[in-house]
């Protein structure tokens, strides 16, 4: 009963039969292959518009990478506090944007809140120089409390982000589990809502090693091959990422990995707001179930083969757990069986 993580699963049989595939012959390196340029076009085709497209190896690469593009001498990322760039990056994305610093921004189960936004932007006025100056603010989707940002409110951040002359950055690394939720588009959720770059993530959807840097306007991205250089993410034998993602966006796969997991979470769900020894911590919107058990109970799941991470409460939500009680997180993914699931009801009913 593996509900770590989604990292934990390995690839899915499709994307693993398209790397040997492709593991034969040769191609143009760098990025500048047929079955690179193709997939690029396949990114255009899903955000329905010209978008630059970068590879890099992990969701951190593409978070760092995005904030070094739009860096300030100064800089300051807002970001929800417990956004992985501020709590599980070790400082990459201020190290590769020239110490750009990453202000924190509360607002209930992983999401901003707007007027705490603002709030924070008022700390940090134009001219004041021995604050740092404003660069760039970053979402969540879905967020790290497994919640999502409706596209309203994604919508009413940009505009926010507009008035005050900040680019938009979404981190992605559960982009096609927030898709599925929702039920739009890839272009719905992002650049129709001002979103301006987009770290997407394939890795913990089935992918092997799949992340990319989207660039809705492409004329933003001129110095990222030159930064990506720098930061030693050109990878040489690119079309192995390249062909990940063939498989990945082939027949709408993507899609139907992210609703397998969504469904496997909503199953587990319902069966923790059945037990009398778990509670939900909140309503899961996609993959992620936080629950709040008893130590004691969380050290029989524990014993009895359940593999879950006992989580830190969020800022926001501290008094929903109780001195013997700890909050823990359950990832479901593509390769979660509903057998597990009853498996790990039965220990909870």
């Amino acid at each position: 009963m593996h509900f770590a993580s989604d990292n934990w699963a390995g690839a899915h049989p499709k994307i693993a039969e398209n790397l040997n595939k492709h593991a034969s012959g040769f191609a143009a390196a760098y990025g500048t292959s047929d079955l690179d340029r193709a997939v690029e076009k396949t990114f255009s085709e899903i955000f329905e518009r010209d978008v630059a497209v970068f590879f890099v190896g992990t969701g951190t690469a593409a978070n760092s990478l995005a904030q070094a593009i739009i860096a300030k001498p100064g800089g300051i990322t807002f970001a929800h506090r417990e956004a992985h760039m501020i709590a599980d990056e070790a400082g990459a994305p201020g190290f590769f944007a020239s110490g750009a610093r990453v202000q924190a921004v509360d607002g209930p189960t992983g999401r901003m809140d707007i007027n705490n936004l603002k709030a924070a932007f008022n700390g940090f006025p134009e001219g004041h120089v021995h604050a740092g100056q404003p660069m760039s603010v970053s979402i969540t989707q879905s967020t790290e409390s497994g919640t999502l940002y409706e596209l309203a409110e994604i919508a009413a951040i940009s505009a926010l982000c507009r008035e005050n002359g900040l680019p938009l950055h979404m981190d992605g690394a559960r982009f096609a589990n927030a898709l599925v939720s929702l039920g739009c588009s890839p272009a719905e959720m992002t650049w129709k809502q001002g979103v301006d770059i987009l770290s997407f993530g394939g890795t913990k959807n089935g992918c092997w090693c799949a992340e990319a840097m989207v660039f809705m306007n492409p004329e933003q991205a001129k110095q990222v091959p030159y930064i990506r250089m720098r930061s030693a993410q050109n990878f040489s034998k690119s079309r192995f990422i390249a062909a990940q993602f063939e498989a990945y966006f082939a027949g709408g796969l993507w899609l139907e990995l992210a609703g397998h997991a969504n469904a496997r979470a909503s199953e587990l769900a319902n069966l923790i707001k059945a037990s009398k020894k778990l509670r939900l911590a909140w309503q899961p919107r996609a993959n992620e179930v936080f629950a709040i058990m008893t130590k004691q109970t969380a050290a029989e799941l524990h014993g009895a083969g359940a593999v879950f991470y006992d989580w830190h409460a969020p800022h926001a939500e501290r008094g929903l757990v109780a001195e013997d009680e700890t909050i823990t997180r359950f990832v479901t993914s593509f390769a979660t069986t509903s057998e597990e699931i009853s498996r790990f009801g039965d220990l909870i009913a």
